[in-house]
């Protein structure tokens, strides 16, 4: 573990965000990690703490911070069947079953995706970030369907740079309580971390949180359900399942966003990656 104290006068000019800025200066650590670390009041600018990430700097502000590195683990290699849905030297698209964690991380150190791509394809150790190697995009782990993995390090460039830019769209199949208040419809919020419920998102107001936006298409009409296509166009976390929510029709089976007694019986909720559009 490497500790480093760090500060840096900012002489830049329009206003830049303190989340942003910093992601620039410090590239080793994720923009969520910097995020979180200016939430629990561990940077301060001109020696006080600033507890938002999207505090606006100006010129001449002083931002000191505590920058601690440590050396990520390479996950253990498991023998998990994987459904590989297409395969080429670059990339591997595998059909997730619900259940199953993407990657390690607190509670899940092992029988994650990770885990079974080590297994069986090696050489994935050595492309991306170490805790996540060949990582892109992620799917709760109880949504199925449809993920892309890179396979080696121009793959990973490749694919990174088709999601930052948003050239890769999602389409997920999603079966809800009752009806939304169209048969189609674009849903248009900010999502941020539930105030009350640290663990949890939840549409939030005014310059809290980040710009989300969805559309929606009515697939098929049941009497106490309806099963929708929906795109999401940005990719907070649980953003379909905050929106649905945020509509009045919460996924089925969603205790979180949802109804806390299911309508139908399900060990999971009703969400699925169905198509994965991207340029190879």
């Amino acid at each position: 573990m490497k500790t480093e104290l760090l500060e840096i006068t900012f002489s830049e000019t329009p206003a830049k965000r303190l989340d942003k800025f910093l992601a620039e200066q410090i590239p080793q650590l994720s923009r969520a990690k910097i995020q979180n670390m200016i939430s629990a009041g561990e940077v301060k600018v001109n020696g006080k703490a600033v507890f938002k990430p999207a505090y606006k700097l100006e010129t001449a502000d002083k931002v000191t911070t505590i920058v601690v590195e440590t050396v990520e683990e390479l996950p253990a290699e498991q023998d998990i069947a994987l459904d590989v849905i297409y395969e080429n030297e670059d990339v591997i698209v595998v059909n997730k079953p619900a259940g199953l964690v993407v990657h390690p991380g607190a509670g899940n150190a092992e029988n994650t995706l990770v885990n079974a791509l080590l297994f069986h394809w090696p050489q994935i150790a050595k492309v991306g970030e170490a805790s996540r190697p060949g990582i892109v995009h992620r799917l709760d782990k109880d949504t199925s369907g449809v993920l892309i993995v890179a396979k080696t390090t121009s793959g990973y460039a490749w694919l990174v740079k088709q999601f930052k830019t948003r050239k890769a769209k999602k389409t997920y199949l999603a079966l809800v309580d009752g009806k939304p208040p169209t048969p189609t419809g674009r849903i248009e919020t900010r999502i941020g971390r539930d105030e009350r419920h640290r663990q949890r998102m939840a549409v939030t107001y005014g310059d809290q949180g980040r710009k989300a936006d969805s559309e929606y298409f009515t697939v098929a009409d049941y009497r106490d359900h309806t099963l929708l296509e929906v795109n999401p166009l940005t990719g907070r976390t649980h953003q379909i399942r905050v929106h649905l929510a945020f509509l009045g029709c919460p996924v089925v089976g969603d205790q979180i966003y949802g109804r806390r007694k299911n309508s139908l019986e399900t060990e999971r909720f009703f969400l699925h990656a169905s198509k994965l559009t991207i340029r190879l």
